[in-house]
């Protein structure tokens, strides 16, 4: 029995091998993904690319929304790896506390960084719905114990549960902080990657990524608004219109 391949053991792309289409789909998926966004992912442009006949997508894949959820899933994780690395280059600072925030602030700007870099991606792995029941923990939905790659959602508690071990985040101001962190950096990097900010110069955007993810860590952590900005005014993106 075959999977309707175009030729014995691999495609005319030279990609898919025998046993495997369901990963070689998910594959051909993404590229679609990078090159078309989310619009332009189906089962039978997946097929298309992939080099197999459109019927044999159907013995793993039983609709579109199927093929959607599983290329969802794999840019996800891709998402992930790219939090985590800008995590793992962070460093191993001395100080609890500096470290503790430095690993919140690369889980926002990794997070801003997978975006830029991958837009079509980007997109179509944050359209997917949660968990359809209202009682369902989002983050518990998402944690699952046998992926190697945690949700993004899942690195960012991690981190904000790091800075109140360490004492610069109370319990209290701890309750509900993923979403005002996520929010602020999902709301940048849609801005950025199909809205107003989408002709900017790649500078100023990365540049004002720093501003939103500082901004975001100050208002959860509660910094003293006496105290100066950090960041440097931004330019480009940030500049004020004139009135005439």
């Amino acid at each position: 029995m075959t999977d309707g391949t175009a030729g014995k053991g691999s495609s005319a792309h030279g990609r898919y091998h025998h046993g495997d289409l369901a990963a070689a789909l998910v594959t051909a998926g993404l590229e679609l993904v990078r090159a078309g966004g989310p619009a332009a992912l189906g089962l039978r442009e997946a097929t298309r690319v992939a080099g197999v006949s459109p019927s044999a997508a159907y013995r793993h894949f039983a609709d579109r929304a199927a093929l959607v959820s599983a290329v969802a899933d794999q840019a996800l994780h891709q998402a992930g790896r790219a939090m985590q690395a800008r995590m793992d280059d962070h460093g191993a600072d001395t100080d609890p506390a500096r470290r503790a925030r430095g690993h919140l602030r690369a889980v926002g700007l990794g997070y801003i960084d997978f975006a830029l870099a991958e837009p079509g991606l980007f997109q179509l792995a944050f359209q997917t719905p949660g968990p359809s029941d209202a009682t369902s923990d989002v983050a518990t939905h998402y944690a699952s114990p046998t992926d190697q790659v945690q949700h993004p959602l899942v690195l960012l508690m991690s981190a904000l549960d790091e800075l109140v071990e360490v004492g610069v985040l109370t319990a209290a101001r701890r309750a509900n902080a993923e979403w005002a962190c996520w929010s602020a950096v999902h709301g940048l990097s849609d801005l950025a990657t199909r809205g107003p900010l989408h002709a900017q110069d790649r500078a100023a955007v990365q540049q004002l990524a720093e501003y939103v993810v500082d901004a975001a860590i100050d208002g959860v952590v509660g910094g003293d608004p006496s105290e100066p900005s950090t960041t440097k005014p931004v330019t480009g993106a940030g500049a004020k219109r004139s009135r005439g």
